[in-house]
């Protein structure tokens, strides 16, 4: 699962990585503490072009009379995402990636407390999660909504949680977006060993109210 995540590089580094054209109301950076529903940024591919928007981070299927009509589908399980209703045509046509500074996922203490960890790469500023995205057409409203595919947990760091975002190397981009042909879910696995780093991080992170850079350092002892 993700179900929260930082995101620290400015716009338009991203856009040059990604070699893609920025939206004007992109979503303001940095943030340490991007939640479900709000908007994340996200790149997506058309006629040959890369194009970095915002979504929601929250996918609404067509069927959705409103935003609250059913479950809050922020994850798409790489195992099925091919076969549920949600998320089959999206997976086949609609796929974005989503950037990341760094993702948030936790463990429980013998009394049940929630304790965060902060999961980042072992090398570089950015993660890039595998997502799937969908217009959400209602009145005169048509916002892009997107999730993020979730596969098995990596070796390294299941300890912390059986799941993790699926996450894109750079060479693999064109795959994913649907410009280098078919094989995309040949993609949804867990991050080679030794991509990631991970330390304990204050459980203030646990409010959907907290932001700021001191939520991402590590935790004292």
């Amino acid at each position: 699962m993700c179900g929260r995540f930082a995101i620290t590089l400015p716009d338009d580094a991203m856009a040059r990585a990604f070699g893609a054209r920025p939206a004007n109301d992109l979503p303001p950076v940095p943030r340490f503490n991007v939640c479900p529903t709000q908007p994340v940024a996200s790149i997506i591919s058309r006629e040959g072009n890369r194009h970095m928007g915002p979504m929601r981070w929250g996918f609404l299927p067509h069927w959705y009379k409103t935003e609250t009509d059913g479950p809050l589908l922020i994850n798409a399980r790489a195992e099925t995402i091919a076969e549920k209703p949600a998320f089959r045509e999206a997976a086949r046509a609609r796929r974005c990636l989503i950037p990341a500074s760094g993702f948030y996922e936790w463990t429980k203490d013998e009394e049940g407390n929630r304790l965060p960890w902060y999961i980042q790469p072992a090398q570089g500023e950015m993660l890039v999660f595998a997502g799937v995205w969908q217009v959400w057409e209602r009145d005169d409203r048509r916002p892009a909504t997107c999730a993020i595919v979730t596969c098995a947990a990596s070796t390294e760091i299941a300890h912390i949680h059986h799941r993790m975002p699926v996450i894109v190397a750079a060479e693999d981009w064109p795959l994913w977006l649907g410009e280098a042909g078919h094989g995309a879910a040949s993609l949804m696995r867990p991050a080679p060993e030794g991509a990631l780093r991970w330390h304990r991080v204050d459980p203030r992170v646990n409010s959907n109210r907290a932001e700021g850079s001191e939520l991402i350092e590590p935790l004292e002892a």
